[in-house]
């Protein structure tokens, strides 16, 4: 994907190595926890963001996410958004650059869509940490891949994060690494929204399939958000890109993760949605560029 003419985002922290300062924070629930067994995770999660966890098969856990835009006020949802501890802000590597530069390109993707609504777009903050962080939803660990924090409505990516997924998880290229990064974008805008408040709201009222069930559509939505943001950037896409999408979408899949760990997939245990699910809404977005066609609540859409 072609974005070196584009300015890094200013809106970047680096807490180094050891930001983190144990597990604690509000906001959801403890993201250590993730440390598991695969049936332990793939349970109804209520905790902070967009976790990718590679244990020997690596285990996607992106959490919150909702339907269509349907603003929830003028500047988004309400709440301060503080900024986690950090140092200086640093787009200093090849990959930090990259990820800045992603992270530019959705805030000026969004502000316009936002724009078009009358509609002020908040952009979230990208935090980078190495080994250990600390984020307003509790600690950030390397064996934890990006995630959002509605807390301080900011993401979360230590980089080598990238390098396994490339080499574990067989999902290359430069444009995999912008899905994922889009993709917690996406899990923003749901924030901004109100709809994830509605939708974890509907949770606590449900039971653990049908809460499931919800989260299947809230990161299936997110993924078609990632695709609105490549849609309107098409100018920006190389060959391969989209295929580099497709592939990282399905390594993250709730039956390929399941299968990869040695577990049968029961989809009542679905958290993120099937491979073909989440291959399927990035696509859509692609196809149409237009963040209501990816109302993932709509009757029948999933």
């Amino acid at each position: 994907m072609r974005l070196d003419d584009l300015d890094p985002s200013k809106n970047v922290r680096d807490q180094g190595r050891g930001g983190g300062r144990g597990f604690g924070g509000g906001g959801g629930g403890g993201l250590g926890l993730l440390l598991s067994f695969l049936p332990m995770l793939l349970g109804r999660k209520l905790g902070c963001g967009t976790i990718l966890l590679i244990g020997g098969a690596a285990l996607a856990f992106l959490y919150f996410g909702g339907g269509g835009l349907q603003l929830a006020d003028g500047t988004g949802a309400a709440g301060s958004q503080s900024q986690s501890a950090g140092t200086n802000v640093a787009c200093d590597t090849q990959e930090e650059r990259f990820a800045c530069q992603v992270l530019a390109s959705t805030e000026q993707t969004w502000s316009k869509l936002f724009q078009q609504q009358g509609q002020r777009y908040r952009p979230t903050t990208l935090t980078f940490y190495d080994q250990s962080g600390q984020s307003g939803c509790g600690a950030a660990q390397a064996a934890m891949g990006p995630f959002y924090c509605p807390a301080d409505q900011g993401v979360y990516l230590d980089t080598s994060f990238f390098r396994e997924m490339s080499s574990r998880m067989g999902a290359k290229g430069d444009f995999a690494q912008a899905y994922v990064i889009a993709h917690e974008v996406g899990h923003h805008i749901q924030n901004l929204t109100g709809v994830a408040d509605q939708v974890r709201n509907a949770q606590r009222r449900a039971s653990k399939a049908e809460g499931n069930a919800l989260q299947v559509r809230m990161e299936l939505q997110a993924d078609c958000y990632a695709g609105v943001w490549a849609a309107q950037n098409a100018n920006r896409m190389e060959p391969g890109d989209v295929e580099e999408g497709l592939n990282a979408a399905h390594a993250i899949g709730d039956d390929t993760l399941m299968r990869g760990a040695g577990q049968r997939p029961v989809e009542s245990m679905f958290t993120h949605g099937s491979s073909a699910q989440r291959m399927a809404w990035l696509r859509k977005g692609m196809q149409t560029g237009d963040p209501n066609s990816c109302d993932t609540f709509a009757r029948g859409a999933v």
